[in-house]
């Protein structure tokens, strides 16, 4: 049932890739927050019950714990750029009023992952793309050391566009189901409280079946699987931030510590025990 992909271990990392294959995804979501950058292709992106058409050069913004995948056109030339982002490296170079995270913490609050530049600020991302990929090859003096001041900029350079709406809303490239995402909203802000099939059926005057359908249809996940995921995933924040772990599975939703020992075992290969005590 763990749909985590990639492992992050250090401060980020950076991909560029090219290619024109035929390519599957499984719906999943990462421990870290994630830019993709795309360039050339024919995709769409599905991001927490959202759909993306994308056009060159748009930026998505995915949160750690989104769920997502692209579904992509195999007839074309697929090409991104991907960057993880470790978040606590990027807490570290907040100060003041300057959180660096801001722009991730928009896209989740407005549910909107996309970024589409406005054709003359472009050439400032690309710039600041370029240069990062070529310090990241380099092995001259300070290379790392420069390589990080320019994922920073790059970060700060996303938190300005975000923070100024200097971007494009590329809302007609945007397909969702408005009573989906209404739910998928409700879920994740109430997910110590009552979240069965019956009990958001209820919410949302519609049958169980119904909703059960669409739900599946519109995200890939079945509701049961969303909601376990989602509070195993917060349960986990909590305990890494130092929680006690009877606090955390209590104000996740589950009922008791039995039913949230097996399920939180069967996610991440280790009891909460076992993973408070790896932190």
């Amino acid at each position: 049932m763990d749909n985590k992909k990639g492992y992050l271990n250090e401060d980020f990392q950076l991909f560029h890739l090219k290619d024109r294959k035929s390519q599957s995804f499984e719906f999943h979501y990462h421990d870290f927050n994630k830019i993709i950058i795309f360039i050339s292709g024919k995709v769409t992106y599905l991001i927490e019950g959202k759909a993306y058409e994308l056009k060159p050069w748009d930026i998505l913004l995915v949160n750690n714990h989104d769920v997502h995948k692209p579904i992509i056109d195999s007839s074309k030339v697929y090409e991104r750029i991907i960057i993880w982002a470790n978040s606590d490296f990027i807490k570290k170079h907040n100060y003041e009023d300057c959180d660096l995270s801001n722009c991730f913490k928009l896209a989740r609050e407005r549910s909107f992952n996309l970024v589409r530049l406005k054709t003359e600020l472009q050439d400032n991302m690309k710039f600041i793309i370029n240069s990062l990929e070529q310090s990241l090859k380099s092995k001259e003096f300070g290379s790392k050391l420069f390589s990080n001041s320019l994922f920073i900029q790059l970060i700060i350079y996303l938190n300005r566009v975000h923070l100024e709406n200097m971007y494009l809303t590329g809302k007609e490239t945007l397909r969702y189901d408005k009573q989906i995402e209404k739910i998928l909203k409700y879920i994740n802000a109430n997910l110590k409280g009552e979240l069965s099939t019956e009990a958001l059926a209820r919410e949302f005057y519609m049958s169980k079946y119904y909703l059960m359908h669409k739900f599946k249809k519109e995200t890939g996940y079945t509701l049961h699987n969303y909601v376990l995921q989602k509070r195993l995933l917060l349960s986990k924040d909590m305990i890494k931030k130092g929680d006690a772990i009877t606090k955390a599975y209590m104000q996740c939703g589950f009922k008791d510590y039995s039913s949230f020992f097996r399920a939180f075992k069967k996610m991440f290969g280790r009891s909460p025990r076992e993973f408070c005590n790896d932190i």
